[in-house]
């Protein structure tokens, strides 16, 4: 192989592998992090209780959220599904939407921690969902808060 094409991937690869025949207790050696598996979940040390920190947002991000994009995310809702553990709700596939759905997931995060928000985006140009589920607890809450979302 030519030495000089393979020098800077070659100088790289042969310090990772003298890092990792050194081990973790020699001189200059990175403990290495560990790296969470997939569908490993952190463990939270506390759980937020269940309500609206509305104070979590800007007043002009308040403003957002509440009065322009979740009027019209509800508006452009195609259909609701129940799910054990939460909500799910269908929405057009057009940039718009996207750009809106993620925007609200963004800042519901913020004012509700104890949600856990997925926007999925069908393959094909097919619909987006916005999923909102969590612990014990949560559905019930949706029901009561977020009513006008569940209603067809």
């Amino acid at each position: 192989m030519n030495a000089k094409r393979w020098s800077r991937s070659g100088v790289t690869f042969s310090l990772i592998l003298a890092a990792a025949a050194a081990g973790p207790g020699a001189a200059g050696a990175a403990t290495p992090t560990p790296v969470p598996t997939a569908g490993a979940a952190a463990t939270p040390s506390h759980e937020s209780p269940f309500a609206c920190n509305v104070m979590a947002l800007d007043e002009a991000t308040r403003k957002r959220h509440f009065d322009e994009l979740g009027p019209a995310l509800r508006g452009r809702r195609r259909a609701v599904r129940e799910l054990p553990d939460g909500y799910e709700f269908e929405f057009p596939s057009d940039s718009k939407t996207i750009q809106m759905t993620q925007e609200w997931a963004a800042q519901e995060r913020l004012c509700c921690p104890f949600f856990e928000i997925q926007v999925r985006m069908e393959k094909e140009n097919g619909p987006v969902w916005l999923r909102l589920t969590g612990r014990p607890g949560v559905k019930d809450f949706i029901r009561v808060d977020g009513a006008a979302w569940i209603q067809k």
